[in-house]
């Protein structure tokens, strides 16, 4: 798990990491290094540090750096100009809300793997179309949850997905249970009362409950 994600056709793909990739909002950056380190021991080794904050890159930093057992990614990733600061700072994956040429240009030419966001049948073809398979679903709940995913198996079934966007613990084995569906992204394990009073004991727990879903994923 902890081993670097090289960019050839073979490579793991962080889609294969766990069942779920923890979507995490760092506002305090003494939080990351433990924070991370709770997930990791719980089982979720793929963690998204969303750029949503101002110290989120330093977060990134901070956790290839000291958390040896973290595969760290960035989200919420929109202009080529992040794409080149992330991976500077040790961002191992890379995810985004929505994709255009010019920014898929850009995570593709950075050497890590990529998952750009889609919500409609164009724009996974037009994906597709660019020798890209492996996407983020977004937001999904929003845009046609399981019913979605699950009619576009048939029709595109070399497209693979991990959904974020309002999944939760009670949903969340529905869609792993898709055919198309490799893993989830969430924040469930990541309780604003648990993070707030530094209860890494609890976040642990949490995602050690999550990793567990990897069952119901690696039955299909």
């Amino acid at each position: 798990m902890s081993s670097p994600l090289p960019s050839s056709p073979a490579a793991p793909s962080v889609l294969d990491l766990a069942p779920v990739v923890p979507v995490v909002v760092v506002d305090d950056l003494a939080d990351a290094v433990p924070l991370a380190r709770a997930l990791v021991a719980g089982g979720l080794p793929a963690i998204e540090v969303t750029l949503r904050t101002p110290v989120a890159v330093d977060a990134i930093r901070a956790i290839a750096g000291e958390v040896p057992g973290a595969v760290v990614g960035a989200g919420t990733v929109i202009t080529p100009d992040q794409v080149g600061e992330v991976v500077a700072a040790g961002a191992r994956f890379l995810v985004s809300p929505g994709w255009t040429d010019v920014l898929l240009d850009a995570m593709r030419s950075s050497g890590v793997p990529f998952l750009p966001g889609v919500s409609t049948t164009s724009e996974v073809v037009a994906l597709l179309e660019r020798g890209v398979r492996e996407m983020k679903f977004f937001p999904a709940e929003a845009a046609g949850g399981t019913a979605y995913l699950k009619a576009l198996a048939a029709p595109l079934p070399q497209a693979r997905f991990c959904p974020t966007g309002g999944i939760g613990p009670g949903s969340a084995p529905d869609y792993l249970a898709l055919p198309n569906v490799s893993c989830v992204g969430g924040s469930w394990m990541l309780p604003k009362d648990a993070v707030a009073g530094r209860d890494w004991g609890r976040v642990e727990a949490l995602a050690r409950e999550a990793a567990a879903l990897s069952a119901g994923a690696t039955s299909r």
